[in-house]
Parts: structure tokens; sequence; C-alpha cells
């Protein structure tokens, strides 16, 4: 179904079903050992969704989707980039930042995984079904933070500075921010207001970490596709280029240069490199080639 303004979604609809497909994801990344999330295989089952659970049990074989495709090369492609993402707060860490947001959270369990500092707020931001979901789950199942953690249930798209500084924020502080596989699905305009707000709340010092993908296109293409169709006879009805937005936007690494942040990039094939994977540009992996994982720090 189309994206509209106002849409909303738990975590088995829409843009929410793609968080529960990223944590099946690292379920395979962390079963290879490349991870260690032990909350994604929980959540992912407790949200139910046939397709993951059959997923997860062995009953969907990645070759018969993708050939040049597997379950390694899956896992593989999740730890690059949960690597990514953990390696921005564990450097904010080692530098004293004791303040981190993780914006549109879905089901991202960092607040319980990782070993934070003494002393670390964590804020959450997502929908409020996908927050009270994620909240109960882990309940339920004993899990306890591992930093002082603030679940906020808030759309993106409403004022959430101000929630964030009603709950605590400190805007004098550095901050560590990641949007994990967020941008994407942003309208163009609202990628730009994401970002104006980020760096309206963040002191020197402050971290930020995306993905950058110059070209959506590929969500779209005849491969992309070909795939969806293969998909679709496992039960799985996630289509990708109806929930992101397609679209010229502005440039992330200009965006933020511009903006007084120093800003680094890394390409996907340099980024597998780094973690001693090979990219085969054969593979589905192949499609975002031209992908960059991004940090930045403010000045």
């Amino acid at each position: 179904m189309a994206r509209t303004d106002n849409d909303t979604w738990d975590l088995a609809s829409s843009v929410g079903s793609t968080a529960t497909m990223v944590a099946a994801q690292r379920v395979l990344s962390t079963r290879e050992g490349l991870i260690d999330d032990p909350y994604a295989e929980p959540l992912v089952r407790a949200v139910g969704l046939d397709f993951f659970v059959r997923a997860l049990d062995g009953e969907v074989n990645l070759d018969d989707i993708d050939p040049r495709f597997n379950t390694r090369r899956a896992a593989e492609g999740m730890a690059v980039r949960t690597r990514h993402f953990d390696g921005l707060f564990a450097d904010a860490a080692r530098d004293g930042v004791r303040q981190a947001v993780i914006l549109a959270s879905g089901l991202d369990a960092r607040a319980y995984r990782l070993p934070w500092p003494a002393g670390t707020t964590v804020f959450e931001l997502d929908q409020p079904e996908v927050i009270a979901f994620k909240t109960q789950t882990l309940a339920q199942l004993g899990a306890e933070p591992t930093a002082d953690r603030r679940a906020l249930a808030v759309d993106l798209r409403d004022d959430w500075p101000k929630v964030l500084l009603d709950s605590g924020f400190d805007p004098t502080q550095p901050t560590a921010w990641i949007a994990e596989g967020l941008l994407i699905y942003l309208p163009p305009e609202a990628q730009d207001l994401l970002f104006d707000r980020i760096d309206e709340l963040s002191a020197a010092g402050s971290r930020v970490a995306c993905e950058h993908i110059p070209d959506v296109s590929m969500f779209a293409d005849e491969r992309s596709q070909e795939i969806a169709a293969r998909l679709k006879a496992y039960g799985h009805d996630i289509e990708m280029g109806e929930l992101i937005y397609h679209g010229e936007r502005n440039d992330v690494v200009d965006y933020l240069s511009a903006r007084g942040w120093d800003v680094t990039t890394q390409k996907m094939p340099d980024a597998y490199a780094a973690n001693g994977f090979t990219f085969d540009e054969s593979t589905t992996i192949g499609l975002f080639s031209d992908m960059s994982y991004l940090s930045a720090v403010k000045r």
C-alpha cells in the first residue's frame, strides 16, 4: 500500500514491517556469530509475521528467492550495518558522550544489549504502537536496559524535539544520534527537516550516523521487482518501492557539511572489506554498491 501523509503502522504493517525484516536479518547475523543481539529473535517471533517466522525456522530458502544470495551473505550485510551504528555509539561513549538518541527505533535493542557507560541516557523515538509493543515484549522476557532508557511514543512527522526536551534531553550536552534505515522512508523535505532539528539540538562534539543512498531507484528496478515476485510466492508482501519516497533529495553529505559537521563516508564495498567480507557485485547486495555508511561529528 502506498504511503500517505498521516499513515500509521505497527510492526506487522507498512513501514513497521520493515523493522521486523531488519530484526530478522539481525537474527541471521547473530546465528552466524557476526553480531550479538539476543533480543532480535524473540522480538521477531512475538510480532508473528508468518514469512519471517518461517524464515527463522528454516522453511524459507534464500537460494530459491535469489540463487546469487544465501543466508551467510544476508548475515554479513546486516553485520556491516549493525557494526557501523554500534560503532558510532561506542566511539561517542569513549569520548565521554552520555546522551544517545535512536530515531525510528523499531525493534532496535541497543538500549538493552550495548555496554553503556554509567550515567548514559538512551532516548528511543517511534510510533506509539511500536514503542508499546517492544517495551512490553522485552519486559515479558525479563530484559533490563543497560542505560537509562526513555522510550518516547511520537511520530517523527510531529514535533518530536519538544517531546524529547520534555523528557529530559539536554541540548547543551553532546549527543550521539542514529537514523538507521530511516531516510528513504521520509519525503525529501522531511529529510531536510530531520537534519535541521538534529543540528539545532546538537552541541559541539555530537555525532550522527545514517545511510547515504544517492539514488533510490534501485528499489524499483527490474532486478528488485523479480526478487519481490519470488518473495511473494512465500507470502512476503512488503513492497519496498511503495513504502519509500522517490524523487530528488538533498545530498546528506553536503547538507551536514554546510551546517558545520565533519562528515566521513564509507561505500559498501569498502565497508565490507573493512569487516573482512567480500562484496560480490553479482549478488543482490550489488544493488547497493553506491550506498555509503555515513558518520559525522559537529564542530
